[in-house]
């Protein structure tokens, strides 16, 4: 049989979305690191062909 789940307060809310948002910045910046050598071509540990 189904049991409802206990409401989630407000505050847990918000430390779940704060880690997710912190774990999506520091991604992006990788990301954004990555794509910054590339362009620059000081790339070290990225292979692709031109």
């Amino acid at each position: 049989m189904a049991v409802p789940k206990k409401r989630t307060s407000i505050s847990k809310k918000k430390i779940h979305k704060n880690i997710w948002k912190k774990k999506a910045y520091w991604v992006v910046l990788k990301a954004f690191s990555l794509a910054k050598s590339l362009s620059t071509g000081n790339s070290k540990f990225f292979l692709y062909d031109k």
